[in-house]
Parts: C-alpha cells; structure tokens; sequence
C-alpha cells in the first residue's frame, strides 16, 4: 500500500495556477490511494488515473474543455492565416523586389513547405514533452520569424523567414488535433475535431481578405506585420491560459511527485507498458523514425494522407488562380479579389449543419450501443460523412472551371461555383481526421504530422505550376485539372469504409494503439452503485 502522509496541498479542486504551470500537482486522495504494486524497482507502484481524477483531461468540465479547444484552434488558425495572407500582398512585393510571378510564390510555398518539417519534429515532440510546452514555444517562434519577415530587405531574406516561421512555428497544426483526443472521448469528439480541422480552411479563406484589407493601407510589409501582433497575442493567451492535456506526460510527472514525496518508487501505467518511452534513445527514435513509419507503414495513414494532400493542395492553388481569374481576366482590385474568397468561406459555414446532424446520428448510435468497459463505435462509422461531400467537391471544381471564362458570364456564377467547392474541402477532410483520430488515438499527434507531410508538400507545389498551366492550357481546362484529380479521390472514402476493419487489424500502430486504449478504459472504467431496484448501473467506456 502506497504510503498516506501528507504533501503540499490537498483541495480535491485544482487551484488554476496549478492547474496551468503544475503538471504534477498531487491531492490527498491521489497520495492515499492504493495503487497496485509495491513501491521497489523490480515492482513499482503502477499510477493510473482515479475514478473522478481532477487532473484528468477526460474529467475536466465541459465547458473547460471547449475552452482549450477554442484555444488550441485559435492557436492552429495562425499558421493558416499567415500561410494565405501572404498573397495579397504578391502585386506590391513584385514591384518592391523586381521579381516574377513565381519567385514571388515562393514566399508562401516555402512557408507551407516548413508545415511538412515542423509538425513532424513538433507532433512527436509533444508526445515526449507534452503539448503546452511545444505550443507555447513554437508561438513564440511564429511571433519572432514574422516579425522579421516584415522587415526583410531582399526576397532571399524573406523566403528564409518565412520558411523558418512555417517550420518553427506550426506546432499547433498537428499538435492541436491531439489536444482534441487529449480532451473528448469518441462520442463528442466529432464536434471537437471539427472545430480543428476546419482550421486551415477557415483561416486560408480569411487570410486573403485580410491581407487584402491591410494591403490597401500598409503594402505588404504590415500584412507580416499584423501577422506577427495576432501571434503573439496568441502567444501570451496560450501561457496564462492552456493547460498540459497529454495523459502519458501527466501520469508520468505524477509518479515522479509521488516518488519524491514518498521515498518510494512509482511509475506510471503507460510508461510500463512501454508506450511513452523516456531514454534518450527511444525519444529520439519516437521523434524521428515514428511519423515516418507511419506514413509508410500505414496503408491507412497514406490513403487519408493523399487526399488531404490533394484537397490541400487545391485549396492553395485558389490563391494563385483566383488572382488570375479576377484580377487579370475580369480585371478586379486586390481587395476585390480577396473578397471573391467568401465563397468558399460560405461553403465551410454550410457545413456547419451537417456536422451537428452527424453529431446527433453518432451519439445516437453510440447511446443504442451496449458497451462494456473496452467497447467502442469502430472508426469507420465517421467515413459516411465524407461520401457526399467527396462528390460535391469536383461538382463544384467543374462548375467553376466552365464557368471562369469567357467575362460575359456573370461574376457570381463562378463565386457560387466556389460554395460546393468549399464545402467539400471541409466535410471531406473532417471525417477522415476524425477516422484516423479514432483509429490512432494515443499517436494522435504524430498521425497528424505524418499527414501533413504530404500536406505540406502539395500545398507547396501547386501554386508554383498555376500560372504556367493557366497560360498553356488555357482558363477553362487549367482549372478543370484540380476538379480531375479531386474526381480520382472519391473512392477513398468509400473503400476505407468497407475494407478499413481489415486493413486496421493488419498495421502494427492501429493495432497497438486499440490495444492501449483499451487498456486505458479498464482502468478507468468505474462501475456506481445505485439503489435504484437493486441494480448495478455502470459508467460507460465513451463518457471516460
């Protein structure tokens, strides 16, 4: 039995200051608890989280979870504005820098370029050392690098700040969506990871605006330079205000409290079972090889991985087409231009009612459910969401490429064409994070890195072709080119659907990461007496 003197303080309720900077703090209750073991090093005491733990991520109060994750998202945002306001300033830094149309671009490629680096590095970093920590950091760092891109005196300076800032500075990208499956369980982290995955649409559409906006009054040194002020004040919000949320971090803080305080010898349940190595060695081999594994090992990882790409990628190339189809063929003003955006932003905000109908359909499905400590909803029951929306979207990409030219053809039909486009970007790539969310619950990060490799590099690569394929194949046909490929995606959705059980029982990581969280949900689950006839009532497994 684990020993019961007292440490510190042991109000049952985290104090908020404890909560945010103390990734140890230990109650009474946590002290006296009978842990299984025998506090030696060939038999430690095994800390897992207690029945009503406060520090808990699972337990934290609704309307406390929401929070972070409105946080977390916000943080997320500021990558993607900074990645797409940067063309609303293309006009003013050609003539500033003498430069042509594709050098310009690289300003913004090489910004998302640092996405497939960054990530990579961050996400598995963050399962080592936890999310505050990177978040904070890499915030910091997208403040610092934007700033000097405002003052850069060449391009070459700009296109390495830039690069940098993209890099270093986009570990909420994939460490937000590990955030989400820090907090939620799987019965409302549909809404959750919807929040974070629209991110990068919602913030690549109003960058444009934006920056368009500040162009108009500053040029595009001050574009960086609001980007800068928007980080950093996200910066200071994610010191005073997030919390560590990454369970195998807190557990292991945890033990070592409890090991300092007692003399004792504890270690925490994930990390016996091997599942957040601390050597050297494994965090180097967590940092550099996993994400890569997984990418490569991963079937699954690399289908959902190529259609985000490509969904992506689309997205990007809109910044430097749109500027082709209405400024140079309908012969628009930059903020003109930049409010020719709003379409796709309407297609996003539709979707809106078909993620809280997919909520209510899954909670229903999950209520019907007889669960026992370990049962879930498989992973695949996200993917029906994605079928219509993965048909909407090159319905749209035709729509707006046979309708861009010639003028005659009123403005708002192609803008109208850009709503299904919207919305298919959103809702496709929606289900299958929430699909690989589930599938990959404790390597939630370093999926999302793995992804955003390919991600990053389309991302990257399709503006620097626009121009020269608008000029050689001609409005219509250049356009259609996004619309073929989103064309090709469409049975991804549907074959995962069908095969995923399959295909999930035969990867080592989908498999291992089942397994754990399995493990994770008996230990938690907590079976409440209540006198009602007699009965037993139990604590299911999703509301853990």
């Amino acid at each position: 039995m684990a020993p019961s003197r007292e440490y510190a303080v042991l109000n049952r309720k985290v104090p908020f200051l404890h909560m945010i900077y103390d990734n140890g703090y230990i109650t009474q209750d946590i002290l006296n608890h009978r842990y299984e073991g025998a506090g030696t090093d060939s038999h430690p005491y095994i800390v897992t989280w207690l029945a009503d733990d406060p520090r808990n991520p699972m337990n934290f109060r609704e309307t406390s979870k929401w929070a972070i994750n409105v946080l977390a998202t916000l943080a997320a945002l500021v990558p993607a504005l900074c990645s797409s306001a940067y063309s609303s300033g293309l006009t003013d830094l050609i003539e500033e820098f003498d430069v042509s149309t594709e050098v310009s671009l690289l300003g913004s490629s090489f910004f998302v370029l640092g996405f497939a680096l960054g990530p990579l590095l961050w996400g598995a970093v963050s399962e080592a050392y936890g999310r505050r920590n990177v978040m904070l950091a890499s915030s910091v760092l997208l403040t610092a690098f934007s700033a000097g891109a405002a003052a850069a005196p060449n391009m070459g300076a700009l296109v390495i700040l830039l690069f940098l800032a993209g890099g270093l500075g986009s570990a909420a990208m994939a460490v937000s969506g590990g955030v989400v499956a820090d907090l939620f369980p799987a019965l409302t982290r549909g809404m959750a990871m919807a929040a974070y995955s629209g991110v990068p649409f919602i913030g690549g559409v109003l960058g444009p605006i934006i920056g368009a906006v500040v162009d108009v009054y500053g040029g595009w040194r001050w574009i960086q330079g609001a980007m800068a002020i928007i980080s950093a004040v996200i910066a200071l919000a994610v010191f005073c205000l997030l919390p560590e949320t990454y369970a195998p971090v807190l557990l292991d803080n945890r033990a070592k409290r409890l090991s300092k305080a007692t003399g004792r010898v504890y270690r925490s349940t994930m990390a016996m079972h091997g599942s957040n190595e601390r050597s050297l060695g494994g965090q180097l081999r967590t940092i550099l090889v996993r994400p890569w594994v997984l990418f490569f090992c991963e079937p699954i990882v690399l289908l959902i991985a190529l259609y985000n790409a490509t969904v992506y990628g689309i997205l990007y190339m809109s910044f430097a087409a749109y500027p082709i189809v209405f400024q140079q063929l309908r012969g628009w003003s930059t903020l003109d231009t930049g409010l020719s955006f709003i379409g796709i932003l309407v297609g996003v905000l539709l979707s809106i009612p078909h993620i809280y109908v997919s909520h209510t359909r899954y909670s229903r499905k999950m209520a019907r459910t007889r669960h026992r400590s370990t049962d879930r909803l498989p992973p695949e029951y996200r993917l029906p969401d994605a079928f219509g929306a993965s048909i909407a979207l090159p319905v749209g990409l035709f729509w707006f490429a046979w309708t861009i030219a010639p003028v005659s053809i009123p403005w708002i039909v192609p803008i109208l064409a850009s709503v299904p486009v919207g919305y298919g970007l959103f809702m496709v790539s929606l289900p299958c994070y929430n699909y690989l969310t589930d599938s990959y619950t404790v390597y939630a990060a370093s999926i999302m890195a793995a992804c955003m490799v390919m991600v990053s590099i389309f991302s990257a690569v399709f503006p620097l072709f626009t121009d020269q394929m608008y000029q050689s194949l001609g409005p219509r046909w250049a356009a259609s080119v996004p619309a073929f490929l989103a064309l090709a995606c469409v049975p991804i959705p549907f074959v995962l659907y069908k095969y995923g059980p399959l295909i999930r029982a035969r990867c080592f990581y989908a498999a291992e990461a089942d397994a754990c969280l399995d493990r994770m949900l008996r230990e938690s689950y907590v079976q409440v007496r209540e006198v009602q006839g007699g009965q037993d009532v139990g604590v299911r497994s999703s509301e853990i």
